[in-house]
């Protein structure tokens, strides 16, 4: 598949980050062909931040690096889901995932 297929509809592609092992998800964010271009290549997943407007290589700061094993396209080809090994927790907050506020449903 050629990456520009992928970009058709949007600059910006959202993707869902899932743990490997165990199948959490574990973040939420957007990434344009240049960042997956970089992704591919290196192996740690970057995204294009929309607030900062820039490139991010997520762990940049942390050291919570997403190391990427697969990654897969939706049925419609403007979604994608990593797959990854993470070094540590995935949100800012220090959280495993950045799913933690329930929003309905028993706790």
């Amino acid at each position: 598949m050629e990456l520009s297929e992928l970009f058709q509809k949007s600059e910006l592609v959202p993707v869902i980050v899932q743990d490997e092992r165990t199948k959490e998800v574990l973040m939420l964010g957007y990434t344009n062909e240049e960042a997956l271009r970089k992704t591919m290549e290196t192996g740690t997943a970057w995204f294009w931040s929309r607030s900062r407007r820039k490139l991010w290589n997520k762990g940049e700061t942390s050291g919570n690096f997403l190391h990427v094993s697969r990654i897969e396209a939706d049925c419609d080809l403007d979604a994608l889901l990593y797959f990854c090994r993470p070094d540590g927790p995935t949100c800012h907050t220090g959280s495993r995932s950045c799913f933690f506020n329930r929003v309905m449903g028993e706790e």
